[in-house]
């Protein structure tokens, strides 16, 4: 289960005599693999607070509330339990002269990369083998940028998307098999990518067959309740037969 780690400081405390961080993300984040990602904020004094009231956007410089202690950084770690989530906040250094606040994600909203992945692949074969368009475009973020194949230019937005797809299955007739042959996941935190080798096979309005081998770089982005795709590149590999396409 996912925790974060609130890093609090406190501005009147004495931090000559606090051990280095570095260690202890060595040891949490190379070493045993719990702590996914982490980062210092700038000091309060630099935040923004924004507030909305009826219908009018308020800032204020500052934070949010006066006071000596503030967050000072996060840490989002992964382990069985609260208690040794706690157990790796009380090895922090900054929790010998601030605090370390523990706060669970909430469970079952949001999917792991890995599987908001591999969900996505086999939606788009599912997809692809229907012609069903819009639920091809359900994969993709509003501001996709994909460098389609066949134009080889980028398309920039969901409407330029589904203007190119479209366009790539107006020439074919029945169903387009979509076969993954190979699929490597690069999973990460709030962003992950894919490199896939995929083989496009259909019939041509004119009876020619298709049979199109191609290799597919995506970038996802996670969007709060899912994954989507936020970038896509579609190559022909290098010395590939293509059957049924004319040069």
């Amino acid at each position: 289960m996912k925790y974060m780690l609130l890093v609090c400081g406190d501005d009147t405390a004495d931090a000559s005599g606090m051990a280095p961080v570095e260690p202890w993300v060595e040891e949490h984040g190379v070493r045993r693999a719990e702590r996914l990602y982490g980062h210092r904020l700038r000091l309060p004094a630099e935040a923004v607070t924004v507030r909305v009231r009826d219908g009018e956007v308020l800032r204020t410089d500052g934070p949010f509330a006066e006071t000596k202690e503030y967050v000072a950084g996060f840490d989002v770690v992964d382990c069985d339990s609260l208690e040794e989530a706690v157990e790796i906040a009380a090895r922090h250094p900054v929790a010998t002269i601030g605090a370390m606040e523990v706060r669970a994600f909430w469970d079952g909203i949001t999917e792991d990369a890995e599987t908001g992945i591999r969900r996505i692949d086999a939606e788009l074969t599912e997809a692809a083998r229907e012609r069903d368009i819009d639920r091809m475009m359900a994969c993709y973020a509003p501001d996709v940028e994909v460098f389609h194949l066949v134009t080889g230019e980028e398309q920039a937005g969901i409407g330029a998307l589904r203007k190119a797809l479209e366009g790539w299955f107006s020439p074919l007739t029945g169903p387009v098999h979509r076969e993954v042959l190979e699929l490597r996941v690069r999973p990460g935190e709030g962003s992950a990518f894919s490199h896939a080798l995929v083989r496009m096979r259909g019939t041509r309005v004119t009876g020619e067959p298709l049979d199109r081998l191609v290799r597919v770089t995506t970038g996802y982005r996670d969007a709060g309740f899912q994954w989507l795709i936020a970038h896509e590149h579609v190559s022909v590999p290098p010395e590939t037969p293509v059957a049924g396409e004319r040069s």
